[in-house]
């Protein structure tokens, strides 16, 4: 484990571009506003309502390096850099919450012009065609080796070997630098304005942003008080986002007891004078009530939910002591 040198909890956010800006808006949300303290070029800064937590601006890159080695104790990067550290990343770090931005896929694309190869299953035959014909191995432009190497054993792709991607790795083919190419993508423009397609079976990992927990981080009574604070947090609004509280006159009789304790069943948890029910059951709950003559009803949407039990913050309790 690595002894961090501060007492508090250590964060680390993204310092830059996009994913910088859907952090900050989403801690916001949460009412975790993050405040810059070492300057406009600062790279630290604290949250609003966490003063026990010190919070680092790092590339999404470097945030999932430190998580992997333990040099904080959590970060939020893509699930991509996470698990190209290593097939074993359960053992070094917990992922505790997709956040639902920063999606991206990790593909593997072919040019358009192989009409033929629509599956990985056609590109091993390739492979294997062009090491006969040519007495060298099928190049894959990628600059995720450790994802690229297991997904291709996985589909028993053998003759090829990795051209490490310094730069626009979809140009690789158009260059002559590589035949096929492995690479992150949202739309999939990028790689079609290059001539290529994404392989029917070639989604490699469907990624986004995650907030992740090192498992090599000291951990500190302190800091996993700090960390559950946080938890509850994020979690509460996330229910909260996907819940709504209805209430309406209570009639107190044996009809208003049966279709509550229906809507229970089905899943809506009792609140005082009323329910909490998933957004997506507004209606139909609403319309139950009714048809028992209960009304008028109100549905109102919650900012925050806080439950008793709190799974993340089990979960790395569980793995860190």
């Amino acid at each position: 484990m690595s002894g961090l040198p501060t007492s508090e909890l250590v964060i680390a956010v993204p310092s830059k571009g996009r994913l910088k800006e859907q952090v900050e808006a989403w801690l916001a949300d949460c009412g975790l506003d993050l405040r810059i303290t070492g300057g406009a070029r600062g790279y630290l800064a604290e949250l609003k309502g966490l003063p026990d937590a010190q919070v680092r601006l790092l590339s999404a890159s470097d945030i999932a390096d430190a998580l992997d080695a333990g040099d904080v104790h959590l970060g939020i990067t893509g699930e991509d850099l996470l698990r190209e550290r290593g097939q074993d990343l359960e053992r070094r770090v917990l992922l505790l919450r997709a956040l639902g931005f920063g999606r991206a896929d990790l593909v593997v694309a072919a040019p358009k012009s192989w009409l033929d190869v629509e599956t990985m299953a056609d590109l091993e035959e390739v492979a294997h065609d062009y090491l006969a014909r040519t007495g060298g191995r099928m190049r894959v432009a990628t600059k995720y080796l450790a994802q690229t190497r297991a997904f291709f054993a996985r589909h028993g792709v053998v003759d090829y070997r990795i051209t490490e991607s310094g730069g626009a790795t979809e140009g690789a083919p158009a260059s002559g630098a590589a035949e096929v190419v492995v690479d992150i993508t949202t739309t999939g423009a990028t790689l079609a304005a290059n001539g290529l397609k994404v392989l029917a079976d070639g989604v490699i990992l469907k990624s986004q942003a995650q907030l992740a927990a090192s498992l090599r981080a000291a951990w500190t009574p302190a800091q996993l008080a700090a960390a559950e604070r946080l938890l509850r947090v994020v979690e509460a609004r996330a229910a909260a986002l996907t819940s709504a509280t209805l209430i309406w006159p209570a009639a107190g009789d044996a009809a208003e007891a049966e279709v509550v304790d229906a809507l229970v069943a089905a899943g809506a948890s009792r609140r005082p004078n009323g329910l909490l029910v998933g957004a997506d059951g507004v209606a139909d709950a609403a319309a139950a009530l009714a048809g028992a003559g209960l009304g008028p009803v109100t549905a109102a949407r919650p900012d925050f939910v806080f439950e008793v039990g709190c799974l993340p913050f089990e979960a790395l309790v569980k793995q860190v002591l």
